[in-house]
Order: C-alpha cells, then sequence, then structure tokens
C-alpha cells in the first residue's frame, strides 16, 4: 500500500470520527443509544472498518462505550464518571501548572492571560464563557511541556463531560469572574516561576468546585458558595479560593 493510500485512509477515519462526534455532542445520537455499525456506515457513506477506527477513538474519549465483539453504544454520563474525570483533573492539573511555573516563556504566559481576558469579556457580552475556561485549562497544561499530561487533559475536556459539568456549575456569572482571578493567580504565580505556590492555587481552584450531583450536601456547598459571591466575607466575587481548602471547599 502506498504512503498516499494510507494518508487517504486516515482521513476518512478522521472524517468518519469528526460526524460521529457531532452526532454524540448534538444529542443526535441519544445517550445510552446502540449505535449500528452497518447502518450508521451506509448513512456516512464509508466502510465499516473506518467506522469501527472512528468508534475506537470516540471511545477514548469516552463518549462511546465500544467493545469489537459486543458493538457500540454511545456512553452514559453518569454522576460517577463526572466526579472521576473532576478528581483526574485535581489529580493532574496542579502537576502541570507546577511543570509550567519551571518551563513556560514569555509567550505561554501572554497566551494564558489573553484566555483570562476572554473569559471576563464572555461574561460582560452574556455570552458562553466555556470555551475561554476549557481553553485556559488546555494551556495551562501545554504550558508545562509534557505532551503525555496533555493528552490526558485533552481527554479529560472532552466537552460532553467538561461542558455539562461546566453548564451545571456557571449559572452565575459572579462564579465566572470569580475563576478568572483565580486563573490570574494562577498566572502570577507561574510567571514568577513559584511552581509550589502555583500547584497549590491550581488545586484549590479545581478542588472547590466539584460537578454537582444533586444530594443535600452539594447544595450546602453550592449555598455556601453563592454566599460567599454576595460578599458575606467581604471579599466579593474575586475572593478566590482558598490554597489551603480540602476538596469541595471553597
Amino acid at each position: 500500500m502506498s504512503d498516499s493510500r494510507r494518508i487517504e485512509v486516515k482521513s476518512v477515519v478522521d472524517q468518519v470520527y469528526i460526524a460521529v462526534r457531532e452526532r454524540i455532542l448534538t444529542g443526535e445520537l441519544a445517550r445510552g443509544s446502540r449505535l449500528r455499525q452497518e447502518e450508521l456506515a451506509a448513512e456516512l457513506g464509508v466502510s465499516r472498518t473506518p467506522l469501527r477506527e472512528a468508534l475506537r477513538r470516540l471511545a477514548s474519549e469516552g463518549l462511546v462505550d465500544f467493545n469489537p465483539n459486543r458493538g457500540a453504544t454511545v456512553s452514559r454520563d453518569d454522576v460517577a464518571n463526572l466526579w472521576h474525570a473532576w478528581a483526574a483533573r485535581v489529580a493532574i492539573e496542579p502537576g502541570a501548572a507546577r511543570l509550567a511555573a519551571q518551563a513556560a516563556g514569555a509567550d505561554a504566559v501572554a497566551g494564558l492571560r489573553a484566555l483570562i481576558g476572554e473569559q471576563r469579556a464572555g461574561v460582560d457580552r452574556g455570552g458562553d464563557t466555556y470555551a475561554a475556561n476549557r481553553d485556559f485549562h488546555l494551556a495551562l497544561v501545554a504550558a508545562s511541556g509534557n505532551p503525555h499530561l496533555v493528552r490526558f487533559a485533552e481527554t479529560l475536556w472532552v466537552p460532553r463531560i467538561a461542558r455539562r459539568i461546566y453548564s451545571l456549575q456557571a449559572v452565575d456569572p459572579r462564579r465566572v469572574l470569580a475563576w478568572a482571578d483565580d486563573h490570574d493567580r494562577i498566572v502570577d504565580a507561574i510567571a514568577a516561576g513559584d511552581d509550589d505556590l502555583a500547584g497549590a492555587l491550581t488545586r484549590a481552584h479545581i478542588a472547590a468546585s466539584p460537578p454537582p450531583s444533586g444530594d443535600p450536601g452539594e447544595a450546602a456547598l453550592s449555598g455556601e458558595l453563592d454566599r460567599k459571591l454576595e460578599g458575606d466575607d467581604g471579599a466579593g466575587p474575586g475572593g478566590g479560593a482558598d490554597v489551603d481548602a480540602a476538596p469541595g471547599q471553597v
């Protein structure tokens, strides 16, 4: 097989991956629904081989439950999965921030600050701030210079999981502005080369916002944050997270 033929096959897999992923993210393919590969391949005008490869990629992102012998279904976003993704971020991103403080140059720092500006501008416009928030965290990990951490982070920030968590948390624009203030402090620590502070601030920032679960404890946590945002402690929305806070505390 020629090199040009291999490139062509790869492009077909990419196109199938994009098409199926879009159907999942838009809800056209409902959570828990079975993906009938023969029918889906016919709809897309491809053979089952590139479809199977695309499904494996989607499975690696948590969008599809795929078994070559039993077939594929669209993954269900259960609460446990959301919590596992959040816990993995608590484990990964603080270490990436520490590495970024040791390795990031001026361009990386400037890029991070620009993304914080986009996040605040989104609040001012009354628009969606998810993309700017996601891009900040992915750029933070990229600033570590470690490609393995980048791949892990991209998996955790797949929209099917991350957007759901964010949409449940970012109901009050004051929360988003408080997160932007946290981001500012993290970048300041990175720019100063303070790896301990960068890691601690990042951990506190993520740990303070676990996925909402709907249980009474989560409701109490949400109410506590709302009271802080009302300025009960005089800090206002820029108060930020306590770097010594335990997971789930603000």
